[in-house]
């Protein structure tokens, strides 16, 4: 049968959290992410949006890798959007990175505004998955790209735990503790191919690793 699946705590509102999760090194992943979405969509570059976009990370290094992309990240939480505004300032690219505090399935964003919907991590968050599917189809505009980018939950609590020591066993307890719980409150990928179908979406579902799955795909027409 496999493990349930197990919703997580409330979202990260602690700054103490954010700026744990901020420091914790997303790069590689991050990166490779962004390098898929640029190879897989490089005509829907001009108008993104990042749901969960958290500290900021992915629409920074989108902005550095696509010159002409003008990207609007969403999160929930005003601690991890400091962060990310901070991040901004940094990077420089506040001509076409803006950050928005809202949560979906109600972001104060225009419906088939974007190119290219973008989600990364959040999926697992989320206690109904219907409301990420709704905003996706919402806020795309026929025939955007979609690029969704989760974890995976592992089929027995044991095999959760072996992947954290193995992933983050040197990290700081608190986000091993996130990781462990973000990992039971994850989705399969048998979950996920009935959530798009019932939201008559036909994205492709991928297992990447043995902890990530890919949601690749575009909005019809």
């Amino acid at each position: 049968m496999g493990m349930d699946r197990i919703l997580e705590p409330e979202i990260m509102d602690g700054e103490a959290e954010a700026a744990a999760y901020a420091r914790a090194d997303f790069s590689d992943s991050n990166q490779a992410y962004v390098v898929d979405v640029v190879a897989s969509f490089p005509d829907h570059l001009t108008n993104v949006v990042d749901l969960g976009c958290g500290p900021g990370d992915i629409a920074i290094r989108l902005a550095r890798a696509a010159a002409n992309a003008r990207i609007t990240g969403v999160d929930g939480s005003a601690a991890m959007l400091a962060i990310a505004h901070a991040a901004l300032r940094s990077a420089g690219f506040q001509s076409r990175v803006s950050f928005l505090e809202g949560r979906i399935p109600d972001v104060a964003l225009p419906a088939a505004s974007f190119d290219l919907v973008l989600c990364k991590d959040m999926l697992h968050h989320l206690p109904d998955p219907q409301a990420l599917w709704s905003e996706v189809r919402r806020l795309g505009r026929p025939g955007a790209a979609v690029c969704v980018m989760d974890l995976c939950r592992p089929a027995t609590a044991a095999a959760a735990h072996a992947i954290v020591e193995r992933v983050s066993g040197d990290e700081h307890p608190l986000l091993k503790t996130d990781f462990y719980n973000s990992l039971c409150a994850a989705f399969t990928v048998q979950e996920v191919r009935a959530q798009l179908a019932a939201a008559r979406l036909s994205l492709v579902v991928s297992q990447l690793t043995e902890r990530h799955m890919g949601i690749k795909g575009r909005l019809p027409g």
